[in-house]
């Protein structure tokens, strides 16, 4: 056995019994300065539904209308994220959301990558759905790649930094910089490779998002809040050279995740993830090869 996976192993052993995930030892987060809101982003939709304060977005959604935001910029990569923070309480079918698209030129055959967060009901927890789409649309030819998690805190209770690292070679997904999933780019058509948006949005998604549709959104418990402050944006945008990098995934001297990364990953999906799209027997695996 090769001698990073022994040693992945190893930590492994001794994290097992850790009532958090083990150190990554790299944050990225740490390497990307905050914006503020108007440096970055602009109101996509819901206006009456969207208030900025000096470090803070929020955005509503209730019986009207919901909001979502766009980024002033079209990205090749980079690493994208904000510290979010969730309502408490009831939220069926209510979907607070951080993810990358270019739907909006592309209609029809769009990429996305997707950081979600699916309402609950009270006593149950939130479950940060992550998904990959290439070429995807919402016309039910969509293939989604969806990997959920619950979370080993309570996200209502305090800001909690999310963030996409997306390179040529892989995209990464966060949370409080500890990697919860490595998406590889392992063949052109199993990957989105074409400049995308950074979007963000609050919404009714009553039809599928708490399970299965079971719960639907009660405007009883209206308006359904979602926070965010801390954004960070920084990747290579259209007009970047061809010399722009995105940011690094690991400290230096890893192509990708370092032993200590994977091990703080691998902790996460051993507690914390609750499906997985490659082991579900439902999936056509021959329009999901990457698995």
């Amino acid at each position: 056995m090769p001698f990073f996976y022994l040693l992945v192993l190893s930590l492994l052993t001794i994290c097992s019994n850790a009532q958090g995930p083990p150190s990554p030892g790299y944050y990225p987060s740490s390497k990307t300065s905050p914006i503020s809101f108007g440096q970055g982003f602009r109101n996509l939709w819901g206006p009456q539904h969207q208030r900025v304060d000096q470090t803070s977005l929020t955005i509503w959604l209730d019986s009207n209308s919901g909001s979502g935001f766009k980024s002033l910029h079209s990205y090749k990569s980079g690493y994208f994220g904000a510290a979010i923070k969730l309502q408490p309480g009831y939220t069926a079918g209510v979907i607070t959301s951080l993810y990358l698209s270019n739907n909006q030129d592309h209609p029809g055959n769009h990429d996305e990558i997707d950081i979600e967060f699916l309402g609950t009901t009270p006593g149950k927890p939130y479950v940060l759905q992550t998904n990959v789409y290439i070429r995807g649309s919402g016309d039910g030819n969509i293939i989604g790649r969806e990997i959920q998690f619950h979370l080993w805190f309570d996200p209502t209770q305090d800001f909690h930094n999310y963030a996409i690292l997306w390179k040529p070679s892989e995209l990464i997904f966060l949370v409080d910089d500890v990697p919860i999933r490595r998406y590889p780019r392992k063949s052109d058509a199993t990957y989105p490779s074409r400049p995308m948006y950074v979007y963000g949005s609050i919404w009714d998604a009553s039809s599928w998002a708490t399970e299965d549709g079971k719960y639907k959104a009660n405007y009883q418990y209206q308006p359904f809040i979602g926070r965010y402050k801390n954004f960070k944006l920084q990747g290579c945008t259209i007009q970047s050279s061809a010399s722009c990098k995105p940011p690094s995934t690991s400290s230096f001297g890893y192509g990708s995740l370092s032993p200590q990364q994977y091990v703080a990953m691998q902790w996460v999906q051993n507690n914390y993830m609750v499906y997985n799209y490659c082991h579900d027997p439902r999936r056509d695996h021959n329009l999901i090869p990457e698995c």
